[in-house]
């Protein structure tokens, strides 16, 4: 291929993965479960919901008097410790003591052997 024609291909998607990259994946239902007064306007006069959806928002358009296109609750997360112990982080060092890789904020299982027993949570959506 020439040399013009790959640097134009690769202006072109690098463009295109740039507008990917500016979408937002779109609230669960009930991230949108917000009381009315309780929205908080995440659009601009007039938006559709298509364009609300892909900005990352929550849209109802059932209520007036108060944004229809607005800012979801935040994700609820936890910290859980993996049970399946070849999904494991190592967060220690060989011989950590369970009172150090606890320090650390990490989770510390003595068992099996062969994989780390100073390791990382998980981070869950619940």
């Amino acid at each position: 291929m020439d040399l013009k024609v790959i640097c134009a291909l690769s202006i072109i998607l690098v463009v295109a993965l740039s507008t990917l990259a500016d979408g937002k994946t779109p609230p669960t239902r009930c991230q949108c479960k917000l009381a009315p007064r309780e929205r908080r306007n995440c659009g601009y006069p007039g938006i559709s919901a298509v364009d609300c959806r892909k900005a990352g928002c929550c849209f109802n358009a059932s209520v007036p008097g108060v944004p229809w296109c607005f800012a979801p609750k935040p994700k609820r997360v936890r910290k859980v410790c993996p049970n399946d112990s070849y999904a494991r982080i190592n967060c220690g060092f060989p011989g950590i003591t369970a009172k150090d890789c606890e320090r650390k904020g990490c989770c510390f299982r003595p068992h099996p052997a062969g994989v780390p027993w100073c390791f990382y949570h998980r981070v869950v959506e619940e």
